[in-house]
């Protein structure tokens, strides 16, 4: 079992204290995406996923370290532990799907950045990034039923998948290839 992501509210803390202009649930989907793009976990990750020189690179065990080491390693579980970190389902539908569409927009950010323009993926990989983009571009519902609560959970699946998928491309691919040669 990888290491647990820090608390949501760990997380928005520390990027509080930061002034990092950033929502939590974005800077977790824009690391993501940096690290399915190829990107190398260093200090200076939220610099880099941010792209600004000026924020400090995080301290051993801080917050956004745990969060970055956690992330890493959820993506090389074999057991694909990967989780986004968003919400609790007590949260209104609103805040929940309003946050997945968020990490999302950060995850194409952390991708385009890292992956660069030509990633090596695959059609089902160039398709998953495709839909991520469409729920990048949605915006969040303001009430729901049973359905609309299915519905989010479904997608919330997908998306955790997608960047598995992708991951799997653009990292896990090619360190393959470059083993069996």
């Amino acid at each position: 079992m990888p290491e647990s992501l820090p608390t949501l509210a760990a997380v928005e803390a520390a990027v509080r204290q930061l002034g990092l202009g950033t929502e939590a649930v974005e800077l977790h989907g824009g690391l993501c995406g940096w690290l399915a793009g190829g990107g190398a976990l260093t200090p200076a990750w939220p610099a880099q996923v941010l792209v600004d020189a000026a924020i400090p690179a995080v301290t051993r065990d801080d917050v956004l370290d745990r969060l970055g080491r956690a992330s890493a390693a959820q993506f090389e579980d074999r057991d694909f532990g990967f989780t986004l970190l968003l919400p609790p389902a007590d949260a209104p539908l609103s805040a929940r799907s309003g946050a997945l569409f968020h990490w999302c927009r950060g995850f194409l950010g952390g991708f385009g950045l890292a992956a660069g323009k030509e990633p090596p993926l695959s059609e089902e990989g160039r398709e998953a990034l495709a839909d991520l983009a469409r729920l990048a571009a949605a915006s969040a519902q303001d009430d729901g039923d049973e359905e609309d609560e299915e519905a989010l959970a479904e997608i919330g699946e997908f998306v955790r998948v997608a960047a598995l998928l992708i991951h799997g491309d653009c990292v896990l691919g090619p360190r393959h290839r470059q083993q069996l040669h």
